[in-house]
């Protein structure tokens, strides 16, 4: 890629880029969010065109005017986010788009041939299972397995290992390992230095459009990456101390259970304590019941039994209006999804879980809230506060929020949410695909917040911040607690047997950390 330039309303996401890959490598991108990675990968695969630049594969110049023409040119990408049809198999995913079968397809030779082709990578798998019914680490495993069929010369893998499990992590790392040996070469955008530092054979770093730094895997360190990627100092951990003493039992859940989205058992008997000032973290593989577990708590999943306690008060039955009003506060996974809408504007995301409060809508107390007009100079100095305090980078509070990078979409969540002062904040997968700088952020606000006393219930993939962040610790299966420690009671290899069903606790044993 040679002087590559792509521009957006009043942004320069790549600017003049040069990017060289060789056969059979392993080139790390590293950036912050916004810094241009994914925006690079996608002129390169053709969800792009860029304004100026030219792409030569093999020294033969290429034009993409979509990913049709990146994939004829041999180029496969394995995006951050699942793009897999989960009613069908993974037999009819892999080949989902494939011109070459004809109108008839021989379901049963394909099904073989991938599974022949799965095995001579070192993937297990069942072709005739559906996309459903798999864990994180399996789906991922079928987004390659999809991009790989198609034999291509270049594979982009973007943030590959943000579901996935110490476990599942190894075992991409051993495919990535036996592909760059048959001469594959592929791009490997993450923003874990350590992982970068395992696999990648040369790294390039981009920072605000531009390319900062390129190092051999033997010439880079953590510290100098992280400053590289961020142009200042940065603390690689942040790290909570624990309490000497917490205060009362803030949430109580007894013996909960809740159907998933597909009338399945997601949540079997689940019961727990968490105090003021404490941060409970939730271990386990994506899928196990965690998402269940937050929603249910908030109010936007009912229980089909068991209690749930806030300050001594049952709030089984309450809405998530009531639940807003009693002091809980949310940060969900699924940021687009549930925690912005992103064709509002930033100042109008701002206050969506405070738009019944007194300050937000203008004071006519003849007029019930819901009714009354919003008071917009209010919103908008709220936004613009809130934009300089969490260091939301955008061209305005009435940016749109689909415009804004996931670091700063995330930063806004937050900020909302912690401004409410809340008692309990649900953070469900704060850091998630998130780069040092906003990671760095958002740990420093949440032990901010523990601080000042709120309680916290943390669910994490990531394990080195459930360890450096959490009081107690409770792992899940299938929708279960199986486990529950304080960090350094535990070893990664007891933690990871347990979150992938391997072992469990006795209930007497788990019991005694909610006492």
């Amino acid at each position: 890629m040679k002087n590559i330039v792509k521009k957006f309303p009043g942004v320069v996401a790549v600017d003049h880029v040069d990017l060289t890959l060789n056969r059979g490598e392993v080139l790390a991108i590293l950036g912050e969010n916004g810094a241009g990675k994914t925006t690079l990968m996608n002129v390169l695969y053709g969800l792009l065109r860029p304004d100026e630049g030219e792409i030569y594969i093999e020294g033969k110049k290429v034009s993409h005017h979509s990913p049709i023409d990146a994939i004829r040119n041999g180029i496969g990408m394995v995006h951050q986010h699942f793009t897999l049809v989960e009613d069908l198999t993974i037999s009819e995913n892999i080949i989902l788009g494939l011109k070459e079968f004809g109108f008839f397809i021989d379901m049963k030779k394909i099904t073989r041939e991938i599974e022949e082709f799965a095995g001579k990578l070192g993937l297990k798998i069942n072709p005739n299972v559906k996309v459903w019914q798999l864990s994180a680490g399996e789906k991922q495993k079928v987004e390659i397995l999809k991009a790989l069929f198609r034999n291509p010369r270049i594979l982009i893998l973007d943030e590959p290992t943000s579901v996935l499990t110490p476990q599942d992590t190894k075992e991409l790392f051993k495919a990535i390992r036996k592909l760059k040996q048959n001469g594959l070469s592929i791009i490997f955008i993450s923003h874990k230095l350590e992982e970068v530092l395992q696999i990648a054979d040369r790294i390039v770093v981009l920072r605000r459009g531009k390319v900062v730094g390129e190092l051999l895997r033997n010439e880079a360190e953590p510290r100098l990456l992280a400053e590289l990627m961020v142009g200042r100092e940065v603390l690689l951990e942040v790290k909570a101390t624990p309490k000497a003493q917490v205060g009362e039992v803030i949430l109580e859940i007894q013996g909960l259970e809740a159907l998933g989205d597909r009338g399945n058992l997601a949540l079997r008997g689940v019961s727990m304590k968490i105090k003021s000032g404490e941060i409970l973290g939730i271990a386990g593989v994506s899928g196990n019941g965690q998402k269940e577990l937050a929603e249910t708590i908030y109010g936007l999943r009912k229980p089909t039994r068991g209690k749930i306690f806030f300050l001594g008060r049952d709030i089984t039955k309450s809405s998530v209006l009531d639940r807003i009003q009693l002091g809980i506060s949310y940060i969900p996974a699924e940021r687009l999804k549930y925690g912005v809408v992103g064709d509002l504007p930033l100042y109008e995301n701002a206050i969506l879980t405070r738009i019944a409060e007194n300050q937000i809508i203008n004071s006519l107390p003849v007029v019930p809230p819901s009714l009354r007009p919003m008071n917009i100079k209010v919103i908008e100095k709220f936004a613009t506060d809130l934009i300089s305090r969490y260091s939301v980078v955008t061209p305005s509070h009435k940016t749109l929020v689909r415009n804004l990078s996931g670091g700063n979409i995330q930063r806004v969540i937050v900020g909302r949410e912690i401004d409410r002062k809340p008692k309990l904040l649900i953070a469900e997968e704060p850091t998630a695909g998130l780069d040092i700088a906003a990671t760095e952020f958002i740990r420093e606000k949440l032990i901010e917040l523990k601080n000042n006393n709120c309680s916290i219930l943390l669910i994490s993939s990531d394990l080195s911040e459930l360890l450096s962040l959490s009081d107690k610790i409770a792992i899940m299966y299938d929708g279960e607690i199986v486990g529950a420690f304080k960090p350094g009671e535990l070893d990664i290899d007891d933690i990871g047997l347990m979150m992938s069903g391997y072992k469990k606790m006795l209930r007497e044993r788990i019991d005694l950390y909610w006492a």
